[in-house]
């Protein structure tokens, strides 16, 4: 699925996942604004490569890749999955509701969300400390 200006002026992309589900991606106002801001009122594809075509997921991945190593940041680490799990975890921090992200994220179960939502020591230990304050 390839993103168009088109999709950010209505402010959600319609996609099919498995099993032929349509799954609406909501596109947050302030994140629409910059990509308006960005793009201007032009229509099309919002991300292209040098002849002017859509960027394929590949294309996508590279891009990530350069940008990482461009801003010090470890290349191995960045790639487009990587953003649910961003995207699952700060949802979380600001409404605990599991059960919507999951629907959201194109999950079946919850059981699935509840995989990108596993924490390192580290995290559940500062976790730990934030919260145990007696």
């Amino acid at each position: 699925m390839q993103i168009k200006v088109e999709h950010v002026q209505a402010g959600h992309i319609d996609i099919y996942s498995k099993g032929g589900r349509i799954r609406r991606i909501y596109l947050p106002v302030r994140l629409r604004n910059e990509l308006l801001d960005w793009v201007g009122e032009e229509s099309g594809f919002l991300f292209v490569n040098q002849k002017g075509t859509p960027l394929t997921p590949r294309g996508i991945a590279q891009k990530l890749k350069e940008l990482a190593l461009k801003h010090g940041v470890n290349p191995d680490l960045i790639h487009p999955h990587a953003f649910s799990h961003l995207y699952a975890l700060n949802f979380l921090d600001k409404n605990s509701d599991l059960v919507l992200l999951a629907d959201l994220l194109g999950h079946a179960s919850v059981e699935t969300t509840r995989i990108y939502l596993q924490r390192t020591g580290n995290e559940q230990k500062k976790l730990v400390d934030r919260v145990v304050d007696w």
